[in-house]
């Protein structure tokens, strides 16, 4: 059985030996582990993986391994499973959706204290109760234009504007190999290169000239080497609806790393607020402080964000608006900070931009980085890198 495992890692590009196997069949052999697939996944991730780069591309295999498993992870969380157990999943005609009344922020956020308080058992199909299917604003698998989602896999109608539970994110691959140069090509509008370094290079027409200049005999003249002197803040946006486009974003950061030198990089969810991360499996633990970004990077950094812009306009637009927790101050105002501080700036949306005029959070974005919003395509990028290289 584990022998097909062993190929499928292998046939994910993972630099996995047959040494590091053999280990992991003795541990199992030894019983490091109980009969478990979560204590198998996290023992064959330690055996195997030498680097956190290649823990997505590890997830991958093992789900596509392991396909029908159990959850790998086990989140704890306040409101009782058995309240949130999917017998229906409800589906509603248009005519059906536009009667449904939507809550304001503040009236959404009381009711859903107030239901916590009152309610004491699983309810299913209704409009009131925390639960799965019906026309509720507080559940999962239901229908409603703007609630809070508890309890359900993955987002189906993008309407929530609070997610409860705790979501893992992957970083993106910046190795992935890509199937065209045409990113690349875009990107090197935005190139500014200069010699620096050590006089290591041969200087060709310098060594023509000083080599007849001085009667025949060879003089060879060097220059420093030439580099890309433009430096690249980017921020990604990541996980929720942006899991529909990782395959494009991780082509682009592929192409970004390869050309230019001086490149840093964090993720956020959704909106920029008071802190980003480097690593999504810690992006918790190790914050890193919004302020302290702009205070390290000069505004001689290009800005470019990377992300959809879809979501609730509570997320950009209201303090504690944020999905995942209570930010005190709203996503807007970093917004405005960060590109006071890199005058340079533009985003770069995955979205198609036929649907933009469709997404009010789109809108808002938009007005916020002043129209200088490209959809992720080859005109897209050419015009996004002619407008930062200005």
């Amino acid at each position: 059985m584990l022998i097909n495992f062993f190929y499928t890692l292998r046939a994910a590009k993972l630099p996995v030996s047959v040494k590091e196997f053999l280990t992991l069949l003795e541990a199992v052999k030894a019983g490091v582990i109980d009969q478990s697939v979560d204590e198998f996944y996290y023992l064959a991730r330690t055996t195997l993986v030498k680097d956190e780069a290649h823990f997505d591309k590890f997830d991958r295999a093992f789900g596509a391994y392991f396909k029908g498993v159990e959850m790998l992870a086990d989140f704890t969380k306040e409101v009782p499973l058995d309240w949130l157990r999917k017998n229906l999943e409800l589906e509603l005609s248009a005519e059906e959706k536009a009667k449904i009344e939507k809550m304001g922020w503040d009236e959404l956020m009381e009711t859903l204290k107030k239901r916590f308080e009152e309610q004491k058992e699983r309810h299913e199909g209704g409009s009131k109760w925390i639960g799965t299917g019906g026309t509720s604003p507080f559940g999962a698998y239901g229908q409603n234009p703007q609630g809070v989602r508890i309890g359900q896999e993955k987002s189906r109608n993008k309407s929530a504007v609070k997610v409860w539970d705790q979501r893992a994110y992957k970083d993106y691959d910046d190795n992935l190999e890509l199937g065209t140069r045409n990113i690349k090509v875009a990107l090197r509008r935005l190139r500014r290169f200069a010699r620096e370094g050590a006089a290591e290079e041969l200087d060709l027409d310098d060594t023509i000239h000083s080599t007849a200049a001085n009667a025949g005999l060879l003089d060879i003249k060097l220059v420093p080497e030439r580099h890309n002197k433009v430096k690249v803040l980017l921020l990604m946006d990541v996980g929720g609806t942006m899991d529909e486009h990782i395959h494009r974003v991780e082509e682009l950061f592929s192409a970004t790393k390869t050309e230019f030198k001086h490149l840093e990089f964090y993720y956020f969810h959704n909106c920029v607020y008071d802190f980003m991360w480097k690593n999504n499996k810690r992006r918790f633990s190790e914050k890193h402080a919004t302020w302290d970004i702009i205070r390290k990077y000069n505004k001689d950094y290009k800005l470019i964000f990377i992300g959809d812009a879809t979501m609730s306009p509570y997320e950009i637009l209201q303090p504690g608006g944020s999905v995942e927790y209570n930010n005190e101050e709203p996503g807007a105002e970093w917004m405005q900070r960060l590109t006071n501080a890199f005058p340079k700036y533009a985003w770069i949306n995955p979205e198609p931009q036929g649907v933009w005029q469709y997404r009010q959070s789109i809108a808002v974005m938009q007005q916020l980085v002043n129209q200088r919003m490209f959809p992720l395509t080859l005109a897209g990028l050419e015009g996004a890198m002619r407008l930062l290289s200005k």
